[in-house]
């Protein structure tokens, strides 16, 4: 079975615009992005993408859209030497706008439906496998298919990490971004245990799924 590492898009990979990333003149690669999936292309990790689009539902683009844009982000990684091994996302939304998207599926994030279906399609052990993300609802995704998971600060991540305190699932380590968070799971980076009031941006941080806290 194959290790992986999923990862969010916008704000993980791509800057994330102040509204809805789906036209190529907002596509823009986070610094050391690329960097990062290379090293886990080289460490022997499937990259898998699961973004929450909802964005179609709403109204605000098509299907097509999201395509032409994770194609030409996938280009530009290529070009970069780095490697997306499968793409997932999902285009529904609860209280959507158009109506084939008005749905409580399963493949939402915080739902794991996405990380369920790579699992079989590229035969995966999730327990081996971590999940990157900006968002809580990408670690409690991560969390509930039994993946790693790390909260980068990157996107809406530095907003996102002031909740953390009062989340029963927290992420396993904290990162400054992708690349260092790749240097995380290949085990470069040394980890620090620490109380989430004295979190700082430059610090790559640990902290454990749930209320206690322990030393790797």
């Amino acid at each position: 079975m194959n290790k992986a590492v999923f990862l969010d898009r916008d704000g993980v990979i791509t800057q994330d615009p102040p509204h809805y990333a789906h036209r190529i003149d907002q596509l823009k690669l986070i610094p050391k992005s690329a960097d990062a999936i290379r090293l886990l292309n080289e460490n022997g990790f499937k990259v898998v993408v699961v973004s929450n689009q909802s964005g179609v539902a709403r109204g605000y683009y098509q299907e097509k859209d999201v395509e032409i844009y994770n194609s030409a982000m996938e280009k530009e990684l290529e070009e970069r030497g780095a490697y997306i091994d499968a793409i997932y996302y999902c285009p529904h939304y609860p209280e959507a706008k158009i109506e084939a998207y008005r749905m409580d599926c399963d493949c939402r994030k915080p739902k794991p439906g996405m990380l369920k279906r790579a699992e079989k399609d590229l035969d995966l052990d999730l327990k081996r496998s971590f999940l990157i993300g900006d968002k809580l609802i990408d670690v409690e995704a991560g969390y509930r298919a039994g993946c790693k998971t790390i909260l980068v600060l990157t996107g809406h991540g530095n907003d996102e990490s002031k909740k953390n305190a009062t989340m029963n699932i927290k992420p396993k380590y904290v990162s400054k971004d992708l690349h260092t968070a790749s240097q995380i799971i290949n085990g470069t980076t040394r980890l620090h245990r620490f109380p989430q009031e004295n979190m700082k941006m430059h610090d790559v941080k640990e902290m454990v799924e749930g209320k206690r806290y322990h030393d790797e």
